[in-house]
Order: C-alpha cells, then structure tokens, then sequence
C-alpha cells in the first residue's frame, strides 16, 4: 500500500505567523503552526509530522506531494552533504532550519519515501487542500486565536501506551508538562508550544538570519561537541535553566514542532498524579491543553559530567507550590529534557 499525502507550509509576511500542514482526505489531516516563522520552517514541519504520524505505518511507501523545491533538495539531495561537513554549507556557513532537518533525518531512516514536485496554487487537490489548512493556521496564530490541528492519521500512537492521545485528568496537578492549568505541570500539549515564540517576548536573541532559525536555543551554539565555551557566553547551567522557563510558558508547551526540540527522544515523566508519561503521549496532550503560564524559584543546578545538568526548583501556581527536578543532557549540540519528576507541597 502507498500513503499518498501533500505537505505545504505558508507564512504572513516570511517571517511572519506561520502555519504548517500535511492532508490525505478530509478524515485524515493535520496541521500546526507559531507566532513567527518562514514559510520554508512550515514546509519542512509539515514534513517531519507526516513521517511522525506515519511512523506505526513503517513498512508501507510513502508519497510526498510537495510544492516547495528546497524541502525536496534538501531531504534528497543536499543533506548527506550537510551532516559530512558538520551541517555547514559548501560556503562554509551554517545550514538554516537545521534543528528540523535533524529531526527529519531521525524521522526517515528505515522509512520508504519519495518526494513529488507538484505545481502550487494550480489546482491540485491535495495539494490545495494543505495549502488551505496551513495557511489558516498562519491566520489563527495572527489573530491569536485556536488553531485547527485536524483528526490526524487513524492507529497513531506512542508505543505502548494505548492512551497516549487522552488529555490528562483534570482532577490534580500531575506533572512538569502535564496539562494542569492549576498545578503549572505540563503536558504533552504544553511542550508544543516550544516551538513558537511567545506573544509576550522571547526568551532568547534568536538568529537575525533572512530566514530565522526558529528552533535553534543560542545565537551560536558554545556547547556543541569538541567546542568549548567561548568568553561571554551563557554557561551549560544558564542555558537549561532559560529552556526549562521556556518550557513552563503555554505558547512553547501547545507547539509540537518546539516541543519535539527541547524533549529527547526518550524523555520519561513521572507526574505528581503518579502518571508515567512518555515523550510522544506527553506531546499530544499538551497540543490540546497547554495550561497556564507557572513561576519557578531555582534551588540549584548542577553539573554531572559533561553532558547532563541536574536542574531542581520550586514551581507556583494557583493551584499552591510543587517541588521539581529536571535531567537535561547534551544530545549532539541540543541540550534537551531526558526525565523530570515533581511532587506537590502541602
């Protein structure tokens, strides 16, 4: 069996609000998007969320109907070349959009795949159809209001765990990405919003590329590998502690694209509820329900070795105060929450 699937982007202004999506028929669709992106950011996102939502269909072919020629050449042609040189350009100069091209290179080993250059706003249905829904999800994030993110591809879901698509319970503050509005844990749908830059001001100087880099962290990365912290630059503890905060705010927390950044691959929750969550249930839930923003008071961040930092802080919500720990570890050049666990006070 081949899936047969359009993938499009679109951006208000590139850059601007941007939105992304991949539609196979009207049951079987999804989209997303952030505040501030470029048209090539959504195009690849839609990308790497079909071969995520397809991921439990491995085996079967997939065709990628695609309407941009640089999400083609990049996935195709360019990237082997990339990852040699240290994703570096033959310039020299570093590869844009290249967190999301990781991803993607992660997504498609073992995957069968082609790509279709297909003309856009020609009257292909399908591809139509993406473009329809991307870009009403660049207008939702403009207007500030809900996005659609469409019913998705039927049987997806994190292995082993056959409610991975369930929000969380309401009925107690469970975990750091937990969606509980009352306890600022937050779920799956809260670390979503990790992606998008929050209407109330970025945490970190993001590149000021012609296309900015939305999912690179640092102006520069001081802590990829064999590269030491150069003078100036924010340290290892510093730079979890500015992601964790971004964790905590519902505009990161709803944008599956951010959070698929800043959570590992292997990212484990244990929540106040008791709940074990794994990365990719905690991600769909938090798409739905992101919570309120929580403060934090750092009591301490530690070191161990020189790839992990052990970061520990006390969280406020309406709800009362919850003791925390964070395990970030260093997974290339991209810091990212491998485990957290928290227990309410009181």
């Amino acid at each position: 069996m081949t899936i047969t699937a359009a993938a499009d982007g679109s951006a208000l202004g590139n850059p601007g609000p941007a939105g992304w999506a991949w539609y196979v028929n009207d049951d079987c669709w999804r989209a997303g998007g952030w505040p501030h992106g470029t048209n090539n950011q959504g195009e690849l996102m839609a990308v790497l969320d079909l071969f995520r939502s397809t991921a439990h269909l491995a085996q079967e072919d997939l065709r990628i109907l695609c309407d941009s020629q640089y999400v083609i050449n990049s996935v195709t042609k360019w990237m082997p070349g990339w990852k040699r040189k240290g994703w570096r350009k033959a310039d020299g100069k570093p590869v844009l959009n290249v967190e999301l091209l990781k991803e993607i290179d992660r997504e498609i080993s073992g995957r069968k795949y082609t790509f279709e250059w297909v003309k856009g706003h020609a009257g292909h249905h399908l591809n139509e159809a993406a473009d329809d829904r991307a870009r009403a999800a660049a207008t939702a994030f403009q207007q500030g209001v809900a996005a659609r993110s469409g019913p998705g591809f039927a049987g997806a879901s994190a292995a082993g765990e056959d409610d991975s698509q369930q929000v969380p319970e309401p009925a107690g503050p469970s975990s750091h990405l937990e969606a509980d509005p009352m306890s600022g844990q937050r779920s799956l749908s809260d670390l979503r919003s990790l992606s998008a830059q929050s209407h109330n001001g970025p945490s970190f100087n993001r590149p000021s590329f012609n296309e900015p880099d939305l999912f690179s962290e640092l102006d520069g990365d001081p802590f990829a590998e064999g590269s030491g912290q150069a003078a100036g630059e924010p340290s290892a503890e510093a730079t979890v502690e500015a992601l964790e905060r971004e964790l905590l705010r519902p505009d990161v927390r709803s944008d599956v694209g951010r959070t698929g950044v800043l959570l590992h691959p292997e990212f484990t929750e244990i929540g106040s509820s008791g709940r074990i969550w794994t990365r990719d249930a905690m991600m769909m839930s938090l798409e739905g329900d992101p919570g309120d923003r929580t403060e934090l008071e750092i009591l301490g961040a530690d070191r161990i070795g020189t790839s992990a930092v052990l970061l520990t802080y006390r969280s406020y919500s309406r709800s009362g105060t919850a003791l925390r720990s964070s395990l970030w570890v260093l997974d290339g050049s991209q810091w990212r929450l491998r485990f957290h666990q928290g227990t309410l006070e009181g």
